[in-house]
């Protein structure tokens, strides 16, 4: 499974939405959810995106499928993100290129 951020900028009837229910954008992402599709979690952060969450899905079509209803249900724009871990990056290069010092193996779990 390929981990996923989306990215949620609230339009005016999603604040309305969340100031009237706190809990309904975490309730609208776990109904989304399918046997293939998880959702991990939900971070409200600070600047111009008003929350992130964390998605779990097969494949990207999964992906935008299940941030295209979030974004419609909540009422936000969702703009979706594939990550990946920065330890299967380095994982996946060869012995010549693993030479790092080892302060750096902290960034990449």
């Amino acid at each position: 499974m390929a981990q996923y951020i989306i990215l949620l900028t609230l339009t005016p009837d999603g604040r309305e939405r969340l100031a009237a229910d706190p809990h309904s954008l975490v309730s609208i992402a776990h109904s989304l959810e399918s046997e293939t599709t998880r959702f991990l979690g939900l971070y409200g952060v600070l600047g111009r995106i008003d929350a992130v969450a964390i998605l779990d899905a097969p494949d990207n079509e999964s992906a935008a499928r299940f941030s295209l209803d979030l974004g419609v249900l909540a009422g936000a724009q969702a703009e979706t993100l594939p990550a990946v871990r920065l330890g299967a990056l380095y994982e996946s290069r060869g012995p010549a290129e693993r030479e790092t010092p080892a302060d750096d193996d902290q960034l990449l779990c």
